[in-house]
């Protein structure tokens, strides 16, 4: 895994072998982050990473200069991962074990971008949109963004603001639009 961009930019770190994860492509990544750098700027966003993973996400985010950035995800090995590289890089990431869903049911906390990277088999994606805008996670105009593979379609979701495709990696993006 290599990261893209801010202090860390250029950065392999290697992952151990057997953890269950799909990563982001290096190709999405770099799509998704220069959409967001035009947006947002994220040292003063705060950023909630859903099914985390190893990561990725996150430190690319810390590595960019967010300093209110929490991952979720429900495997011990992937958060215990997660922990240790943010200690040994020094990025302000909280890790939390827990299933996304009940966490997300849990939370009161707002957000300016909400990430979610679920498996890409995940038969409930539209829960994820439902329980974020529910339960008013995004602060105002904030944005989710739902990681997801090309048969998934999320565009009849209210919020919808756009579709971006990087080879089978489709990002499909929702704003709390407040005028």
């Amino acid at each position: 895994m290599r990261i893209l961009g801010g202090i860390l930019k250029g950065r392999t770190i290697n992952v151990p072998k057997g953890l269950p994860i799909r990563p982001t492509t290096s190709f999405a990544g770099e799509g998704l982050f220069n959409i967001l750098n035009n947006y947002f700027d994220l040292e003063i966003c705060s950023i909630l990473d859903l099914f985390s993973g190893t990561g990725h996400i996150s430190l690319e985010f810390a590595s960019r200069g967010c300093k209110d950035l929490t991952a979720v995800d429900s495997n011990y090995n992937c958060v215990n991962f997660l922990n240790k590289t943010a200690s040994t890089f020094k990025l302000p990431i909280k890790t939390v074990k827990a299933d996304v869903f009940k966490f997300l049911k849990e939370s009161i906390k707002t957000h300016d971008l909400i990430f979610a990277d679920p498996p890409y088999d995940l038969i409930n994606f539209e829960e994820i949109h439902q329980l974020v805008f529910d339960k008013k996670l995004l602060n105002a105009n904030g944005w989710l963004i739902i990681e997801h593979g090309p048969r998934t379609k999320l565009e009849q979701l209210s919020h919808f603001k756009q579709l971006r495709k990087y080879g089978n990696v489709n990002f499909s993006i929702f704003e709390n639009k407040i005028a």
